[in-house]
């Protein structure tokens, strides 16, 4: 046996010893010079079948929509279907590069033109933009097209932006980063927009009312045509905070209320997975008199060829790479070809349908109610039965199931918001609404102590958000 043999031996007894299954390293490659050859690296000698356990426990710590119920509110997630997961994983769309020529990406050129139409056909609206790369990015891009119209039209004193109390964080968090001042309006006791503090709020200094309809309390604004009118009047715009649309979806859509703009979470509506700083899509619908503002390129059709057209002066520019997240713009198209619009009208009714019966199983036990029929999420004050909407989502996640979220919208007190979707089964919902009444019945100082079976006990959350630690 030759040296390089009995190594190879070694090394090959090593491999088998710690469960390495990838061996013959160290073959002599006769094209690479050995002075060249990378040296040993120093690190951990660790099986694989080892490391793939490691990761996949910690996979199993993680709560998914794949594993169970997910009823948070507002910032929603439902099931990611697997055949739009199996398509957007397909190497033919995978390995397409961005700036490939366009004649040989017609087939990408007219999935994104086919979803633009979509998009433009559910909201009412003329033009779309595919590149914003999440719901608040589509925010932030749609009112840097408001200031530029403002701009245009000679208005650019108008510097305001009018957001009800009842918004998503986002709202004034986009206006502020896209250089408005915000202004507040309280909303009725009934959770309806203000009118009369609206009006009030509408100056000339006005550039866009922000809300989104059915609103955050889960309620459909009955006075939007009245709101719309006054904002017209004013010569401000209206732009529609996309992010409840499941609930109309079929029924009625934000051109036809009156709105000038709108921005879609796709990850609700139509299924992609959520942002959380990953892979958002965010796009932005605008009616006909703001579309040369849109970001560039634009997916254009001509004659039976698709194109981007990067040829737009008025447009604010890019506010993304290349046409933004093709995959899950992807998954969106293959969603809404799938389920075509009587299935997408379903989707409307079942989410309806399910807000509902949450709320009819859980008002007698939280003794609190919304007047108005639900849309697409139900809200609770747990201070009714003077608990606090910490501990009760802490029991829920004890007894293994995703709390809804809490303290959310700030202007209900001890606040639970649920939103189950058109996915959830009766069965999810019995057994979460059978957890809440659990813990309203259990005394404050057992529920207190939630939750008592998991990794971890009560966390503290003040410590948790100021003083984060991101390795492990």
């Amino acid at each position: 046996m030759n040296y390089h043999q009995a190594t190879y031996d070694e090394k090959l007894l090593k491999d088998i010893k710690s469960g390495n299954t990838f061996v013959g390293d160290d073959v002599e490659e006769p094209s690479i010079p050995r002075d060249m050859k990378r040296k040993e690296l120093n690190l951990p000698d660790i099986g694989e079948n080892d490391v793939i356990r490691h990761y996949v426990k910690l996979s199993q710590m993680n709560y998914s929509v794949d594993t169970g119920f997910y009823p948070l509110g507002s910032c929603t997630m439902k099931f990611n279907p697997k055949y739009a997961d199996r398509i957007a994983n397909d190497p033919k769309f995978t390995r397409i590069h961005p700036i490939m020529d366009q004649e040989y990406t017609q087939g990408s050129l007219r999935i994104m033109y086919e979803l633009k139409e979509y998009l433009i056909a559910v909201s009412g609206m003329d033009a779309v933009s595919l590149q914003p790369l999440a719901g608040a990015h589509g925010e932030f891009t749609s009112l840097l097209v408001a200031k530029k119209y403002m701009e245009d039209i000679g208005m650019a004193q108008r510097t305001e932006v009018i957001i009800p109390d009842s918004a998503h964080g986002t709202n004034p968090a986009s206006a502020a980063m896209a250089g408005f001042s915000v202004v507040q309006i309280p909303s009725t006791e009934e959770g309806k927009i203000n009118l009369d503090a609206l009006n009030e709020a509408l100056t000339d200094k006005t550039a866009v009312f922000m809300i989104t309809n059915p609103s955050t309390l889960g309620l459909f604004e009955t006075n939007i045509t009245k709101i719309a009118k006054a904002v017209h009047d004013n010569k401000s715009l209206l732009y529609y905070d996309g992010a409840n649309l499941n609930a109309i979806l079929g029924y009625s859509s934000p051109g036809a209320m009156g709105f000038d703009m709108v921005h879609f979470n796709l990850h609700k509506t139509f299924a992609t997975p959520h942002g959380g700083g990953g892979p958002g899509a965010g796009p932005i619908a605008v009616k006909a008199f703001l579309s040369k503002y849109l970001p560039y390129p634009s997916i254009e059709k001509e004659g039976e060829k698709f194109v981007l057209k990067e040829d737009k002066t008025d447009s604010i520019g890019r506010v993304a790479g290349f046409q933004g997240s093709f995959i899950n713009l992807l998954r969106a198209w293959a969603y809404i070809r799938y389920k075509g619009s009587e299935g997408l009208l379903q989707n409307t009714q079942r989410a309806v349908l399910n807000a509902n019966y949450i709320a009819a199983k859980l008002e007698p036990i939280l003794k609190y109610r919304i007047n108005g029929i639900k849309k697409h999420e139900a809200i609770f004050s747990t201070a009714n039965v003077h608990k606090s909407a910490m501990d009760i989502a802490k029991y829920i996640i004890d007894k293994g199931m995703h709390a809804p979220t809490t303290y959310f919208p700030l202007i209900v007190k001890e606040a639970l918001m649920i939103e189950p979707t058109e996915d959830a089964s009766i069965e999810d919902m019995d057994k979460f609404c059978e957890l809440i009444k659990e813990a309203v019945e259990m005394s404050d100082e057992e529920l207190h102590k939630m939750p008592q079976h998991l990794k971890i006990g009560k966390a503290d959350d003040v410590k948790a958000a100021k003083d984060l630690i991101l390795k492990w």
